[in-house]
């Protein structure tokens, strides 16, 4: 794999967090301070943000730090993000599929049956791909999707990674678990199947060099369409992970996209790869990703239906944070192995969101599920902001939170329900 996966076990916080009037009010846990007498200073958040949230942001720094009150032995308090849409403009996965795609990375699979590649894929789109790839390379030879002669193969599978259908229309995935798998998002990784960590992290880094090139709104040929060909830094996400790690905050990044890509990524604000965690390939004895996945808790390697999605974030999150071991990774854990702060933008995000014990922030992208609770803020710890860059205008009408904003584990829509089990009124969009 690409990186150890010895979890951190981090040690018991001291005290409960309580809200009074919309702000942390009590006295928090922090990371061990600097020697008794020794100078410390808060760090400080740079400006930007919507609202009293760079407030609420510094508050939950000044009490968590390590500058209050210096206790030697204390745990550190951690904070966890979501990466694409949430600390970058655009998705960095979607960014190295195109490059994939333009500089023939993705490999013909064994036999020709683009079956292996997931469990999930349908039959229709198992064959959608064999009629258009099928004659243009041997099984474990890469695809000439970037010339004239391969752009319908790179079509049918950018459609089947971007639409989860086929060009006909197809369905390309069935019979997921909607809380723990996202079938496309966990494609992109087994398309990977064939190469070495350190290979797909080259590919990875070329695609982000040509993306931050790229001016805001480029466009990238990919096949004969064209796709999203930039991506950026939010500077304010990146100043509130430098400011979080300053004042001791152990820093996670929990991602849908692969292992590999996010480790390139996460470098630009300071993570290492040791505290990333991706979609996980299984590995041959030679180190060579396969078409299968690393699992978590109750699943096992292989199994291929959980990864870092919406309940998976929880686990994995639990696992390799909290060193949560087993089927109890799953759940929810007691406040004392829990984040403290999480941000995210995405219904994806949802578990690992709503597990953060002091403050969650999302931005806002127009998802159902995320906003219905963002709006609800039954407890008070949720904070809004619009998206740094190209912010979305404000919905038209309001979240189904009573009706749909919910997707069961079966696919099946419903209302938006609270911890007690009371329904989420439909909420209004405020924040844009």
């Amino acid at each position: 794999m690409t990186r150890p996966t010895t979890a951190r076990r981090l040690q018991a916080v001291a005290a409960a967090v309580a809200m009074a009037a919309g702000t942390l009010v009590a006295a928090a846990p922090a990371a061990q301070a600097a020697r008794p007498g020794a100078h410390c200073t808060t760090p400080k958040l740079a400006a930007g943000w919507y609202g009293d949230n760079q407030a609420r942001l510094q508050q939950l720094i000044d009490q968590y730090g390590s500058c209050n009150p210096y206790r030697p032995g204390r745990a550190k308090p951690v904070a966890v993000f979501d990466w694409d849409n949430t600390v970058v403009k655009n998705d960095v996965g979607d960014a190295t599929m195109f490059w994939l795609l333009r500089n023939g990375k993705i490999r013909q699979p064994a036999g020709g049956d683009w079956s292996t590649t997931s469990r999930h894929l349908t039959p229709a789109a198992a064959a959608a791909l064999a009629t258009a790839c099928g004659p243009l390379a041997r099984p474990g030879a890469p695809l000439p999707t970037g010339t004239p002669g391969g752009a319908a193969c790179a079509d049918e599978l950018n459609a089947v990674y971007g639409t989860a259908a086929t060009r006909s229309g197809a369905a390309a995935f069935a019979g997921w678990d909607h809380r723990t798998i996202e079938p496309a998002y966990a494609w992109l990784p087994q398309l990977t199947q064939g190469w070495t960590a350190a290979q797909v992290r080259g590919f990875a880094a070329a695609a982000r060099a040509e993306n931050l090139a790229a001016p805001v709104g480029a466009k990238q040929q990919v096949g004969t369409s064209t796709a999203t060909g930039w991506v950026r830094y939010y500077d304010q996400q990146r100043d509130l992970i430098k400011g979080l790690q300053k004042a001791g905050f152990d820093v996670w990044i929990s991602s849908a996209s692969p292992q590999p890509v996010v480790e390139v990524w996460a470098q630009g604000v300071g993570v290492q790869a040791d505290h990333v965690i991706g979609i996980r390939n299984t590995t041959t004895r030679g180190g060579t990703f396969t078409a299968h996945l690393q699992g978590c808790g109750s699943v096992k390697d292989g199994a291929d239906t959980m990864i870092t999605y919406i309940d998976g974030k929880r686990c994995w999150i639990n696992q390799e944070v909290f060193g949560v071991r087993g089927a109890a990774a799953e759940k929810v854990q007691p406040a004392a192995r829990r984040q403290v702060f999480a941000a995210g933008d995405s219904d994806t995000d949802i578990s690992f969101l709503r597990d953060a014990t002091a403050l969650r922030l999302v931005v806002n992208r127009n998802k159902n599920e995320l906003m219905c609770r963002a709006y609800d803020n039954s407890d008070g710890k949720w904070i809004v902001n619009p998206m740094f860059i190209e912010p979305k205008k404000q919905k038209t009408g309001p979240y189904p939170c009573s009706t749909t904003g919910y997707v069961d584990h079966d696919g099946t829509a419903g209302p938006v329900r609270r911890g007690d089990t009371s329904v989420v009124p439909d909420q209004t969009d405020s924040v844009f």
